[in-house]
This record gives structure tokens, C-alpha cells and sequence, in this order.
């Protein structure tokens, strides 16, 4: 009995160490993904602890500056509908994450969210800009709203879309790969295989209408994950993502830059609730529900969304050149009847 069980046993251990190694997927070298990825306007800039980030630098020089930031396990390449549409009117800078996209992992492995606002305000002195509007998605919302607290002397203007940051802030059906990477066990067991299909999944439970994520982009999001130390970030930001700082009503009440708050009423990912919050908690804020998006409003209803963020920055900000189709002042944001509103504040639907 003893010696059939045993049998069993290393069986079972051989066909799963078997289904392992079928499984297991290397790294892609970064000269392969750039050839893939890399854009026509992108760029590599070497800033401190000789990190190689990857950005775009688009639109006039003299132009006021917007800066965008994409998400976890996201790229710069979230943001191409708002680029093409801005990039007339602003000067739009578009950056990877360090250990996302096609930006290298720092050498010390840090890739913490402090460690995102100083790599974001380490890339702009390397670009001799001094003020900026700066845009962030999901956790680089959080990078967006962490950066103007710690650089406020730096920002004209502030966008939050679908923004991380709030204590339990998830929602409850959340994807199954976001639940697998929360458990340490499941993260060393999945760390290097082929997890395409998850991510697939994934991506199309974070969005409105899962019909709207292509094979191509499914493809991108899992191959730049096996960039040479993409998967060991991605897995110590998740680690580390309970012990990261929160935010609060006491903290964000000290940003006084106007304050853009953008958000999918059906994001799965971080709940619509958070949109109010975040509303609630900053001075100078509005915010737009957008009631056909998800987590990703800027590619889900990218027309709506950046016509209302080109709203907000011809009013708010200063300087915008006058040859843009209006006046400085800019067309006003749509206002919409107090019984459309979906919670108080100024937070209305789209």
C-alpha cells in the first residue's frame, strides 16, 4: 500500500513538474521587444542610478507640457489616442515605468511608487521642464497624485483616471490573475510561465465590453511583462502593494492644482466609488463618470475622454496657444441637470 501511494505520489509530481516546464516561458530580450514595440516617436534617456527609460516627446517645444502615466503592467503605449489628439496643442511626453514596457528595471530592484514619482521628476529635469500637467492611470494615478503632494511647486494641473490609492479600494470581482499574484505562494509557483491567457482574461474583465481587447494588445501586455526583470517588478510591486501609502482626506486636501478626476463606471479593477472619494478629499477637483468604460477610459472611450480633458486644460491652464481652434479660456466642460449627477460634488456622467 505504502510503495503504491508512493507511486502515485512521484507520478502526480512528474506530470506537474512535467506541465511546469511546458509552461515555462524565458525572458524576450529587449532588442527584440523593441523592434516589436518600440514607436516611431520613441525615445531612451538615461537618468539616475543609469536607469534606460523609454518615453515619447511629441508636440511643440514652446507648448504647455502634459505628461502621461500608465498603469500597472501597463505601457506608454495606453496612451496613443490621447497623444494624437493633444499633441497639437501641448507638448505630450508619454514615459515606461521603470520594469514596464520598454524602460529597464533599476539595478537595486526598487520599484516602488516613491520610487516612480522620482523617476518621473528624473526624467523631466533631464528635460529642463519645470511645470507640467501630469496624468496618471490606475497606479500611475497614484504616481500622479504621490508626485503632487511631493513636487507642488511643479504642476499646473492634475488628472486622475481610475486612480489607485484609496485603502480597499478593489473591487470584489476582480480578474483571477489579479487574485493568483496576491498570494505569495501562487506568485513564486506562476512567476515564469506562460500566463498569456490570464492576462487576456484579465484584460477583458477590467474593460466594459471584453470584445474591445484585441489579440494584438493581449499579445503586447504578456510580452512586455518578459522583458529581462519585468516579472520580478511586477511581482514585488503586488508584494508590496499592502504596505504602500494610502490615501486620505487629511493628505490630498494639500493639493491646490485644479483637479481632473476621470473614471468607467463599470471598472471592476478600482470601484466608481473611489471617483467621489477622490472628489470629496481635493480642494479644486471635478469629476466625469463615464458610463461605458471600465478601467481604461482613455482607450475605452478615448473621443470622450480627451475631449473632456482638453476642456479642462484650456481652462485651467495657463498659456495654451490661441491658434488651437478657441479662445484661452476654452470651451466649458458639459454641464449635466443636478437628477443626472452621480454622486454630490461636481461629479457628474458623461
Amino acid at each position: 500500500m505504502l510503495r503504491k501511494f508512493a507511486a502515485i505520489l512521484l507520478t502526480t509530481v512528474a506530470v506537474l513538474a512535467a506541465g511546469w516546464l511546458a509552461l515555462r516561458r524565458p525572458d524576450i530580450p529587449y532588442e527584440t521587444l523593441e523592434s516589436t514595440y518600440a514607436l516611431q516617436e520613441s525615445r531612451f534617456l538615461t537618468v539616475r542610478d543609469d536607469l534606460k527609460l523609454h518615453y515619447t516627446d511629441t508636440g511643440p517645444r514652446d507648448a504647455p507640457v502634459i505628461v502621461l502615466v500608465h498603469g500597472f503592467a501597463a505601457s506608454l503605449h495606453t496612451w496613443k489616442h490621447w497623444v494624437r489628439e493633444l499633441d497639437d496643442t501641448y507638448r505630450v511626453i508619454t514615459l515606461d515605468l521603470p520594469g514596464h514596457g520598454l524602460s529597464r528595471v533599476p539595478e537595486n530592484g526598487d520599484v516602488s511608487i516613491d520610487y516612480y514619482v522620482e523617476a518621473v521628476d528624473a526624467l523631466l529635469s533631464k528635460l529642463n521642464i519645470s511645470s507640467v500637467s501630469l496624468a496618471g492611470s490606475s497606479m500611475g494615478g497614484q504616481v500622479a497624485w504621490e508626485y503632487a503632494l511631493a513636487h507642488p511647486g511643479q504642476l499646473d494641473s492634475l488628472i486622475l483616471v481610475d486612480a489607485a490609492g484609496w485603502p480597499e479600494s478593489e473591487a470584489e470581482e476582480r480578474p483571477l490573475i489579479f487574485r493568483l499574484l496576491r498570494i505569495p505562494v501562487a506568485r513564486t509557483l506562476i512567476r515564469d510561465l506562460d500566463l498569456s491567457g490570464l492576462i487576456e482574461d484579465g484584460l477583458r474583465k477590467s474593460v466594459a465590453d471584453p470584445l474591445f481587447v484585441s489579440t494584438d494588445m493581449a499579445e503586447r501586455y504578456a510580452a512586455l511583462s518578459r522583458a529581462p526583470g519585468h516579472r520580478d517588478a511586477l511581482l514585488s510591486l503586488l508584494a508590496g502593494s499592502p504596505q504602500r501609502e494610502k490615501a486620505s482626506k487629511a493628505k490630498l486636501e494639500a493639493i491646490s492644482v485644479p483637479t481632473l478626476i476621470l473614471w468607467g463606471e463599470q471598472d471592476r479593477i478600482i470601484p466608481v466609488s473611489d471617483a467621489a472619494r477622490f472628489e470629496e478629499a481635493i480642494p479644486n477637483a471635478v469629476a466625469i463618470i463615464y458610463p461605458d468604460a471600465g478601467h481604461l477610459p482613455q482607450e475605452e472611450v478615448w473621443q470622450e475622454s480627451v475631449a473632456d480633458l482638453q476642456a479642462f486644460l484650456d481652462q485651467k491652464v495657463a498659456g495654451v496657444a490661441e491658434g488651437a481652434g478657441g479662445s484661452a479660456d476654452g470651451p466649458a466642460l458639459t454641464e449635466v441637470p443636478a437628477s443626472n449627477q452621480v454622486t454630490g460634488g461636481g461629479m457628474r456622467p458623461r
